[in-house]
């Protein structure tokens, strides 16, 4: 009996093992750009049975690799208009509280973990330039925030 290790599927990190092959990531990729496509032109476009799909797609979300479905909207129809990109270097060992505080603001939309110079990356959200400001402001007072750098996003080319 030999022993076959599980594949660390493409884009994977290194040591991250996953039973996700080729047809899973083409499945993904097609539910990424339609998460409302029919089980049925999903299979064609797959080049597989509606039943394969079905069962694909019903292991990905057993196995937590599919943990929803949602609606993009072109940030021109979202009631919130001013958005933006907020670089922050937190001070010594404070990131964890640093990020419990901002998944509670619900201005956050969006939180990432980043290299260099900046320790957290945030996506923010506001109806107007003023309650930006404010956002900005809660922001910048939290305990471990040493600075930040924040670009408004202008216009978007690809979602």
């Amino acid at each position: 009996m030999t022993n076959r290790s599980k594949k660390t599927s493409p884009g994977r990190p290194p040591g991250v093992r996953s039973t996700v092959d080729d047809v899973d990531l083409r499945l993904i990729a097609l539910l990424r750009n339609d998460a409302r496509a029919t089980v049925a032109s999903l299979a064609e476009a797959l080049g597989v049975s509606r039943g394969t799909v079905q069962n694909r797609m019903a292991r990905l979300e057993a196995h937590g690799t599919i943990v929803g479905y949602t609606v993009r909207l072109r940030p021109q129809v979202e009631e919130q208009r001013v958005r933006a990109l907020t670089t922050i270097a937190v001070e010594g060992n404070r990131i964890e509280s640093v990020i419990e505080a901002l998944r509670g603001d619900p201005a956050v939309t969006a939180l990432h973990s980043t290299n260099g110079r900046w320790d957290i990356v945030a996506e923010l959200r506001a109806d107007t330039l003023e309650a930006f400001d404010g956002v900005l402001g809660r922001l910048r007072r939290l305990d471990g925030v040493s600075s930040t750098e924040t670009s408004l996003l202008l216009s978007t080319f690809k979602l």
